[in-house]
């Protein structure tokens, strides 16, 4: 340890590798130093598996949560009307941002959202965004103010200077197999929201096949986390688990999801994608106080969709230019006539990342135009031979690993047996509030 650090990274790793409860002097120091490159790589991966192994408390979580936020610099929002923000933990056919900002915005809440690209099977909102002709993701604050101000919402790409520390351990934590860390999951999503310094925070916390957390305990373990953390920072926060076994809406890719969000702005779309739409909508108006506009008839209008065409120009988009389409598209056929009685979402999310629409790497490109435009969903009936699928890519040779992803992903049932569905429960599954 030299004369300038008040501690050595091998106690801080040694007390949490012996299950020890960290200080929040070690917690600030530690983050701090390896932000700017004190603590090595290796010894931030020896602590992240320690705390992977050992976890943290929600005092250690919030605290580690607020180091990370201080790595950087917080947004000033100077908006005339309350500020609310949401996030997804993610999902499959996750279009929900597109039609939602726009939304609520229209309601009279401003809504800053700062959103993250695809790893994966996941998809993420910037491609989706990308997919518009000249719409860029990129703003600078003074552009993010102007914005909130004008139209009341904003979706762009995480400014430089929110919480770099976040985005080194994020790396890291990807390469050394301590992503699902739940203590580790919550800061890195809170220290950027409370960094982009929003009044209030709506999670949608996916449960099921398509989500990360793949079980009801595990998203209430997370959502739990996430609500206190935004407690602790003095942000009011709420957490929706909603089902992500199935996709949500019929599209899953980039352009294909745009044009579905679209119709939903438009009062039509697919109604599980209205359902969670207007579900985190009241939400995030009863959160900003705003409780008493129902946004049902505010969608069902079609007024959002001027919000959002206002919004994609504010970023140099063009709303009414054509979407990209794919050069290929290959059906797939239902097996047998009867009722879809499954679909899974992670196999149609890994589908549609070996079309095109997703990245291994955060540095690969994505195709626009690629993705699964699912036909039928569970409880529907399907006829033989009929068109169930379509496989929506730029390059016709990933076609057959595409098909692969999709093997023993859906079944058909007759609708006196007992497989076939019985009938949805609704999207959201549970609330979690402070």
């Amino acid at each position: 340890m030299s004369a300038r650090e008040p501690f050595a990274a091998v106690d801080v790793i040694r007390a949490k590798r012996d299950g020890l409860r960290l200080t929040a002097e070690q917690i600030e120091w530690v983050v701090d130093a390896y932000t700017r490159g004190v603590v090595a790589e290796e010894q931030m991966a020896a602590l992240a598996m320690a705390v992977y192994l050992r976890g943290m408390d929600a005092g250690e979580t919030a605290r580690w949560t607020g180091a990370m936020i201080d790595s950087g610099e917080r947004l000033s929002l100077h908006v005339s009307r309350p500020t609310v923000d949401k996030h997804s933990t993610g999902g499959v056919g996750d279009k929900i941002t597109l039609p939602l900002a726009p939304l609520v915005a229209t309601c009279g809440v401003a809504v800053p959202q700062m959103s993250g690209r695809g790893l994966g099977h996941t998809g993420g909102t910037l491609d989706k965004l990308e997919s518009i002709p000249g719409w860029r993701a990129q703003l600078s604050p003074e552009e993010i103010g102007r914005q909130l101000e004008d139209v009341g919402a904003v979706v762009c790409a995480a400014t430089p200077t929110l919480a770099p520390a976040d985005r080194k351990l994020y790396a890291l934590r990807d390469v050394t197999a301590t992503v699902e860390s739940v203590p580790l999951i919550a800061s890195s999503i809170m220290s950027k929201k409370i960094a982009e310094g929003a009044g209030g925070l709506v999670l949608d916390v996916k449960v099921g096949s398509g989500a990360f957390m793949k079980s009801l305990d595990q998203a209430r373990e997370l959502a739990r986390a996430l609500v206190g953390i935004g407690s602790a920072h003095g942000v009011a926060t709420t957490a929706l688990l909603t089902d992500m076994s199935t996709p949500l809406g019929s599209a899953v890719g980039n352009a294909i999801e745009v044009a579905e969000a679209v119709d939903v702005l438009r009062g039509g779309g697919p109604p599980d994608v209205v359902e969670l739409t207007l579900a985190l909508a009241r939400e995030m108006l009863a959160i900003a106080g705003r409780a008493d506009i129902d946004p049902e008839p505010v969608l069902a209008s079609g007024a959002a969709y001027e919000t959002w065409c206002r919004m994609i120009r504010a970023q140099d988009g063009d709303p009414d230019a054509p979407l990209p389409r794919p050069a290929h598209v290959h059906v797939v056929p239902a097996p047998e006539s009867g009722v879809l009685t499954r679909l899974d979402a992670y196999a149609v999310g890994v589908a549609a990342w070996r079309l095109g629409a997703g990245r291994a790497r955060k540095e690969d490109p994505v195709q626009a135009a690629a993705g699964v435009r699912c036909l039928a969903k569970p409880g529907e009936r399907v006829e033989r031979g009929a068109p169930l699928l379509e496989l929506h890519t730029d390059t016709p040779d990933a076609v057959p690993y595409a098909l692969d992803a999709l093997a023993g992903s859906y079944a058909v049932a007759d609708p006196g047996n007992d497989d076939a569905p019985a009938g949805g429960e609704g999207i959201v599954l549970e609330r979690v509030r402070a």
